[in-house]
């Protein structure tokens, strides 16, 4: 009963944050777009709001984000950032789209061609870039791992599985806006997928596995009470003999 009703007691909560995250989404899309700028204020960087930026592409800077699944295919995330401002190094970081992974043993990933000059894109935007957990940290094998420095001699594209913001701003130098911008589709052919994940936030599921198992506690409940009923009816058909001897 102690089980059922704490396992009943957990899928509340899990409606709850489905709730709050569901929440979080609508007031973020229904605030005004924002306009990126170095001086944005940080309470103006609210998840999930759309923004816009212009700036020159630094794709010196690129990193693919591994194990990206698409409609079942494996790929990666094209996180590049967008340089603000020159003098200050003032750069906000963008998830371009998504690619598919390259068949093994057949090389690199071949990277869209990166637009030359000021650019102006359009997103949602992030707190952080959404995190994969990452098999190689149980064998202390840090293969993915962001290199210390960026760009990466002789040219090629980190393969990361996460990639914290403040690790990547160490690693390229770039002052970086607390966010992450998931780029709109521009309608040209970049061939990037521009079609970013959203959690899930199905708390009506939640509910009802939540009276599920609430249900079972109680069958588990009145199961106890007629088990402990016949217990108590043959000890006092046992004390009845017993005092008729």
């Amino acid at each position: 009963m102690v089980i059922l009703t704490s396992l009943g007691q957990w899928q509340l909560r899990r409606a709850d944050e489905r709730r709050a995250i569901l929440a979080a989404i609508e007031a973020g899309r229904k605030q005004a777009p924002l306009a990126l700028s170095p001086t944005t204020a940080l309470g103006d960087l609210k998840p999930w709001r759309v923004a816009q930026a212009t700036g020159t592409w630094l794709p010196q800077f690129s990193v693919l984000l591994d194990n990206r699944n698409y409609e079942g295919r494996p790929g990666y995330w094209l996180a590049t950032p967008l340089l603000l401002d020159g003098p200050s190094r003032s750069a906000v970081l963008v998830l371009r789209g998504w690619l598919p992974r390259v068949i093994q043993g057949q090389g690199e990933p071949t990277l869209p061609a990166t637009p030359q000059g000021d650019q102006t894109i359009k997103g949602e935007l992030s707190e952080r870039v959404p995190r994969m957990f990452e098999i190689w940290s149980l064998g202390n094998n840090d293969t993915s791992a962001l290199p210390a420095t960026l760009p990466v001699a002789g040219g090629t594209v980190p393969q990361v599985q996460n990639l914290p913001l403040d690790a990547y701003a160490k690693a390229t130098g770039l002052t970086l806006l607390p966010t992450v911008v998931s780029q709109f589709g521009t309608g040209e052919n970049d061939t990037l997928v521009h079609d970013w994940p959203e959690p899930s936030v199905d708390f009506q599921k939640n509910t009802f596995y939540a009276v599920q198992w609430f249900s079972f506690a109680l069958f588990a409940a009145i199961a106890w009470l007629v088990v402990l009923g016949g217990a108590i009816k043959r000890m006092r058909q046992r004390a009845a003999k017993d005092t008729a001897a």
